[in-house]
């Protein structure tokens, strides 16, 4: 898929309205960057694997992203300073298209996922406290639903749907790849 085909989908397709798990407690907000770069005729998503030592989800992958500081504007302004910080992507390289309903996690996040379309190839520069790698994923891979695995989980008497995205030697899944399903499902044809 090309980017014009991406915008016209994202644009013209109604916006999901899942939310993730349903939790009762008080979530910490934040938001992360759902970024796609175009490269060639194809059209990618980047995302991150987090290091090993982090005490939080490490190994795992992510999207750049992050809780909103007390200084940010909004969840763009969050989700743009944490992908510069944790991989030196420009804010002004970086279209917005729009913003996901947040979505809730059980580790007591409520996500804000801000699509955007990466303009211009840039050279990513990698926190080491924050990232272990940047890589990227064919949006037609992930489009295909045979790639995105959803099985249902129960977890203290509730039942709520986990996806999972084996991708060559990459594992995604959990709220990365809840969003990405999300995404996949809205500009499907």
């Amino acid at each position: 898929m090309r980017l014009d085909e991406f915008k016209q989908r994202y644009n013209l397709h109604q916006l999901p309205t899942d939310t993730g798990p349903q939790t009762h407690r008080s979530l910490r907000q934040a938001a992360v960057l759902v970024p796609l770069i175009q490269t060639g005729s194809e059209l990618e998503l980047l995302l991150t694997r987090r290091p090993d030592h982090l005490r939080a989800h490490p190994g795992q992958i992510s999207f750049p992203g992050g809780k909103v500081e007390q200084s940010d504007l909004n969840y763009t302004d969050t989700a743009l300073r944490e992908a510069f910080e944790e991989i030196a992507l420009p804010r002004d390289n970086v279209e917005v298209l729009g913003q996901y309903p947040m979505f809730n996690t059980f580790t007591g996040f409520a996500i804000a996922p801000i699509i955007g379309v990466v303009r211009e190839e840039f050279q990513p520069i990698l926190d080491p406290g924050e990232v272990d790698e940047l890589f990227r994923v064919p949006l037609s891979f992930l489009m295909d639903p045979a790639n995105r695995i959803k099985r249902q989980f129960s977890r203290r008497g509730v039942h709520y749907p986990v996806y999972f995205i084996p991708y060559e030697d990459y594992f995604i899944w959990g709220a990365t790849a809840a969003m990405i399903d999300r995404l996949c499902r809205q500009i499907a044809d």
